[in-house]
Order: structure tokens, then sequence, then C-alpha cells
């Protein structure tokens, strides 16, 4: 495949919150976690972060690695099924950073929280109930009840916090970015 262009255009959310994300800084690899053509994950190894693109999907997976190689960097690439029932497919205090952006698989969240070392940061955006009157995602499992994202991390130190209708394309969305406590 090739690439008409390779600029990558990260969420807003990851932009605003880069200065988290340094390479000096980071304690451990970022995890893009159902990351698609890890957009996010390969913007950030332009930024000299240590990437690990999670989906279980080998075709996104692929392009992935050809859209990093196009951009003249290198990513892992991992491919995990992140829905098996009673299994938490995640390495214990592994990354330093998790991603998560329009993806949501309520199962998973424990399992997130356990993936991130002690000060890690999560950053976590996606779509709300509200997100109906916009279109699809349309099923409630993977559309956040007002509250929920920001109850799920509590007791995690909270740098920022939304809930509602983000512009461009219009969409009702839930975000957190936040950092785990240390034990």
């Amino acid at each position: 495949m090739i690439f008409r262009h390779t600029r990558i255009q990260p969420a807003q959310l990851l932009l605003d919150h880069m200065d988290l994300l340094l390479p000096k800084t980071s304690p451990g690899p970022v995890l893009d976690l159902a990351c698609g053509d890890c957009s996010h994950g390969i913007f950030l190894a332009q930024q000299g972060l240590e990437v690990v693109c999670c989906d279980r999907s080998r075709r996104a997976l692929d392009r992935a690695k050809e859209l990093a190689a196009a951009t003249g960097i290198s990513i892992q690439d991992w491919r995990v099924d992140l829905e098996q029932e009673g299994v938490n497919p995640l390495p214990q205090d592994a990354c330093g950073a998790v991603l998560v952006f329009l993806y949501l698989h309520r199962p998973l969240i424990p399992c997130t929280k356990k993936t991130l070392r002690d000060s890690g940061l999560l950053i976590y955006e996606t779509f709300t109930v509200e997100q109906r009157r916009f279109g699809k995602p349309r099923n409630p499992d993977f559309l956040l009840n007002p509250g929920e994202l920001l109850q799920m991390f509590q007791d995690w130190e909270v740098i920022h916090s939304f809930k509602g209708v983000e512009e461009s394309p219009p969409r009702a969305v839930a975000q957190i970015v936040c950092r785990k406590p240390a034990s």
C-alpha cells in the first residue's frame, strides 16, 4: 500500500496533553489500545516515545506498520483479542502510558489499570450515550453513561475531564486524562 501522505493527525486531546508524554518522563512504553491504524501511537513514536500498537485485527496492524515505515519510524505491534471473557490480556505493570480512543469494553478497564505502572498516564476518549443523535455507535455496550468514565478512575489523579459534544465531526464523547496513584 502506498500512502499519498504520511502526515499523522492525532486527536486534539492527545495534542493538548503532549507535555505529559515526553520521552524523558514516560516510565515505559506507551500502549495504544485497540489502535486500529495506530495513528496516535505513530504520532507519539515520531516524538521519540516507545510505542506498542495493540489490536485484534492483523490487517489494521499491518496498515499501521506500513504507515509507520512510511513516516520513517518503527513501532511494536501486538495482535491480541482484548475481549476474551474472563482473561486479562494485558501484562501487569508494563506501560508508562495507555491511549484509548473511540473504544469501550468495560471488562477491560481493570486490566487497563493494572497494566499501567505507578504514576502511569491514561488518555481516554470514547463515545457517550448522547452519540446516538449523531449516528453510530448506538449499541449501549459501546456508549458511556453520564459520569461513568470519571467514576471508573475516581481514585486516580485527574488532570483533565470532559463530557460533551466535540465538533468536526460532531460526536458526543467523554474524555479523561489521569495518573495512576503510587501503590
